[in-house]
């Protein structure tokens, strides 16, 4: 009986510290609907260029946008919370440096959701040195992500994977127009410079660049995977096989409505599934 007794003892002790120590991973349920969202990131999540020549055309968002082209995430939530109220924190040409003020904007808002999409500009620099540094990178977003839960511990918050900027040197290389917008407008030079090269240089240099934006997409998975109010896609905006057809011919950088369309169609379901 005394060896009966001990034995379950140990095994609640087990079962206790297994609970204490769990890694924060998930909500314990799914969390509510949300009656307010904001959103963080940069000139994609501004819809910059998706309804006129160098325009943030915010409507058009694929997180909080209200266009019926679009369907953001804001819209298809709406369709359980009509009155949900949105608030784009965005701003074009953000880096991860800028996502803490991003985030204290979000929790001066009191939201409930919160999405970021952020990267490409750090990894879109004039020249593959003026990179971030994945260091740097994820000390930027785990200050931003602290922000976040320290004043919306209860908010649900989404990250998005940076979309593959070596797919935008493929599907546009054999472009002229696009090649023009890229050399024109200094486009992602760490990328797109000399777009028809074959030379081993520039073909590691792409290699490269690309492993530095799959870096950052790793460290923003850790460090949402640390916190038990936020989802990460997973990579699926990086893992998309996007086409020309989704860019827009302003620059053949930024998402057209289509690809603003798309952005929310690929995300949304890796989220809460309000």
């Amino acid at each position: 009986m005394q060896i009966r007794r001990t034995l379950v003892l140990l095994a609640a002790v087990i079962s206790s510290l297994s609970v204490a120590f769990a890694p924060a991973t998930a909500f314990a349920q799914a969390p509510p609907v949300p009656d307010s969202m904001a959103s963080m990131g940069d000139s994609i999540t501004r819809g910059f260029n998706a309804c006129g020549f160098y325009l943030d055309c915010t409507s058009r968002s694929w997180s909080t946008g209200s266009s019926s082209s679009v369907i953001s995430h804001a819209a298809r939530i709406r369709n359980v919370n009509p009155s949900l109220s949105t608030h784009n924190d965005a701003e074009s040409g953000a880096t991860v440096s800028d996502m803490v003020g991003q985030a204290q904007e979000a929790v001066s808002e009191g939201v409930d959701y919160v999405t970021i999409l952020i990267g490409a500009n750090d990894a879109c620099a004039s020249s593959e040195s003026g990179m971030t540094s994945v260091a740097d990178f994820e000390s930027r977003f785990r200050a931003a992500m602290s922000t976040l839960t320290g004043g919306l511990p209860n908010a649900a918050i989404f990250v998005a994977s940076i979309p593959d900027v070596k797919r935008l040197w493929e599907v546009g290389k054999d472009s002229s127009s696009a090649r023009t917008a890229w050399s024109l407008l200094s486009i992602c030079q760490s990328m797109l410079a000399r777009p028809r090269s074959t030379d081993t240089a520039d073909v590691q240099r792409r290699d490269r660049v690309r492993q530095r934006v799959a870096d950052y997409n790793a460290v923003m998975s850790r460090v949402c995977a640390e916190q038990a109010n936020c989802r990460y896609d997973g990579g699926a905006v990086f893992n998309y096989p996007f086409a020309l057809s989704h860019l827009s011919t302003w620059d053949y950088f930024h998402p057209n409505t289509t690809g603003q369309r798309l952005l929310a169609e690929v995300t949304y379901p890796t989220g809460f599934g309000w």
